[in-house]
């Protein structure tokens, strides 16, 4: 049997590209230079990425400052003091705020997949960040003159032109990130904030016709930053029954870091609908040792077991540098997991029939 296998989409940036992104930031090298950097690092990327063997490659989110904050660089209705999000290992990331309306994206992903595109043959996947993700950006105050209500509609329509200008671009999937999910639990055990998310997340894919749908997949994670998470603690099962009440038709789901893999892959296999095909993670950006082959295979062959039918397939259980900043793994290290990942799915296919 074949066995479908996906990276959800970051690896870690260059040196040179992280050091231009910092001189441009700075004002002291043109938007030229930074370009050209962000270029080579695109094609060295996809270079790599072809090297792994993978039937469907991304970008490496190379151009992006970071998974959530792609579509706000430049914006100048933001202010600092957002929502404070903490790590495991104390750190902790801070979300801007928004200070008026409208509420606009300052970037779209088509522009990545364009970019993409003249550099590779193979088909193309496009992560794009979640609109639950953006709407921690609106104030618990309120803002004059701009209700909640409004932004939300906004924050729909610029979520809905995202996606479709990676459909527009060529991407043949495309990938929200909802890293927020256990985290929503954690905030509130209740599920309120969680069933928000879910509801606010369904009015953008209810844009979509059921085939579109088909190609787009929610990638969950307990937040993979620097080898530390914001939600790891929170049980798989507070969130997979609401998980899976969202219309997509893929699913991305960490799962090589989790501890108690049986129960939790039966619990998927109970709660997800006919119509959707889960990619379990079977490789763990927070670890810095490369998988082999046959851990792989075997990873794949559980997942087998559990998950009946030929609705699965494999992925990892985050990006390997969802922020661009995070330069914890090495470059060579997360190609060799991608391919690491590649090859034991298919040895677990073979071994499958």
């Amino acid at each position: 049997m074949a066995i479908p296998t996906e990276g959800c989409g970051s690896v870690p940036r260059p040196s040179y590209l992280l050091e231009a992104m910092g001189a441009f930031k700075d004002g002291k090298i043109s938007k030229a230079g930074f370009d050209a950097a962000t270029e080579k690092a695109i094609i060295e990327t996809i270079t790599e990425m072809e090297a792994t063997g993978s039937s469907i490659i991304t970008d490496g989110e190379q151009s992006k400052p970071s998974f959530a904050t792609y579509p706000l660089d430049g914006l100048t209705n933001l202010g600092p003091d957002g929502v404070v999000i903490p790590f495991a290992d104390g750190h902790t990331r801070q979300l801007p705020c928004l200070t008026s309306g409208p509420f606009r994206y300052s970037a779209y992903t088509g522009a990545y997949v364009a970019q993409a595109r003249k550099h590779t043959k193979l088909r193309l996947k496009q992560a794009v960040i979640s609109p639950s993700a953006m709407c921690l950006l609106y104030p618990e105050s309120g803002i004059d003159g701009y209700p909640r209500e409004t932004f939300i509609a906004d924050l729909i329509g610029e979520c809905v032109k995202d996606i479709r200008s990676a459909f527009d671009a060529g991407a043949e999937i495309v990938q929200i990130d909802f890293t927020e999910g256990r985290l929503a639990c954690k905030l509130d055990p209740s599920k309120g904030l969680l069933r928000q998310f879910v509801e606010l997340n369904n009015a953008v894919l209810d844009q979509f016709s059921d085939s579109e749908r088909a190609n787009i997949g929610i990638h969950t994670c307990p937040g993979g930053d620097h080898n530390s998470t914001h939600s790891a603690d929170v049980d798989y099962s507070e969130l997979l029954p609401d998980l899976f009440q969202m219309k997509a038709g893929r699913f991305y789901l960490q799962m090589a870091s989790e501890i108690d893999k049986p129960r939790i892959l039966d619990i998927i296999q109970r709660e997800r609908q006919p119509f959707q095909t889960t990619f379990i993670g079977v490789i763990d950006p927070c670890d810095m040792n490369v998988e082999t082959f046959d851990i792989v295979r075997d990873r794949t062959l559980e997942i087998a077991e559990h998950l009946k039918g030929e609705r699965f397939g494999t992925t990892d259980d985050c990006g390997f540098s969802p922020f661009g900043d995070d330069i914890a793994m090495a470059r060579a290290t997360a190609f060799a997991k991608i391919k690491a990942r590649v090859v034991g799915t298919a040895l677990a296919a073979e071994k499958l029939g």
